[in-house]
């Protein structure tokens, strides 16, 4: 079992991507700008796709994604890949993006009965099982409704909180999980920490006070960094009495979990 960073920045900008992430060959976590950077060929194994919430950094490859492999998939009678997500997250999606207007409904295209994509809800608390990968969904506290996940695997669990705010129910949740790696946002630096709080992201001060609560073995990578912050965020990260190592995430970074 291997996770591939496909983006892991908070906005786009040359040799930036956009939050997204493969589970072995046929699950995303999230889908950013980072999954145009997949083959055709890799796009179309694609069988499941987990969302975190609904922000477009976070749903757009959904979209392009669909149109690209629906001839392929079609060719090969593979069914509709399922995307898992939150009730709200998946009725912002009809209502906003696959709704006609910005984009087709690939929810009932090539047709009704054969779709590209079949919408899944999830909650808070379900146990997901891909195969033989088990993945538990995580709550998170954003301006919207949003989950993170962990992915279980023999040498311990690697968790993505998603887009979130100060969160104690995840360290609640994540208790009793061994955790190899945790991948956590920090959105802003410190001299935005009136923004991040507004907009539900952490910045390093409350990154340190949330790192107090996590699980003690667990290697911990910075995602969602904005472009053109990585190294002011990274130092003000690393100034901070967290105990801990701390790096950032990396696109193309594979984690391999046994």
């Amino acid at each position: 079992m291997k996770i591939r960073v496909l983006g892991c920045s908070g906005a786009i900008a040359a040799g930036n991507r956009t939050t997204s992430f493969l589970l072995d060959h046929d699950v995303l976590i999230d889908a950013g700008t980072g999954v145009g950077d997949l083959s055709l060929s890799d796009m179309a194994q694609i069988d499941h796709i987990l969302l975190t919430h609904s922000h477009l950094d976070h749903v757009l490859g959904v979209a392009l994604l669909a149109d690209s492999v629906m001839r392929k998939r079609r060719r090969h009678r593979r069914p509709p890949i399922q995307v898992h997500a939150l009730p709200a997250t998946l009725d912002a999606l009809r209502r906003h993006l696959f709704n006609g207007t910005i984009w087709p409904d690939f929810t009932r295209l090539p047709s009704a009965e054969s779709p590209v994509l079949k919408f899944v809800p999830l909650s808070v608390g379900e146990h997901l099982s891909l195969g033989d990968r088990q993945i538990d969904v995580l709550p998170a506290e954003h301006s919207v409704p949003a989950v993170g996940y962990a992915v279980h695997a023999p040498a311990g669990a690697w968790v993505f909180t998603g887009d979130t705010g100060p969160n104690p129910a995840l360290w609640e949740q994540l208790a009793g999980i061994d955790v190899a790696h945790l991948v956590i946002e920090t959105a802003f630096g410190e001299d935005e920490a009136e923004l991040a709080a507004v907009s539900a992201h952490l910045c390093p001060s409350t990154l340190a006070h949330e790192l107090a609560s996590a699980p003690p073995r667990a290697a911990v990578h910075i995602t969602h960094i904005k472009p053109g912050e990585l190294e002011t965020v990274l130092s003000e990260v690393k100034a901070l009495p967290t105990g801990r190592v701390v790096e950032a995430l990396r696109n193309g970074q594979v984690f391999e979990l046994g």
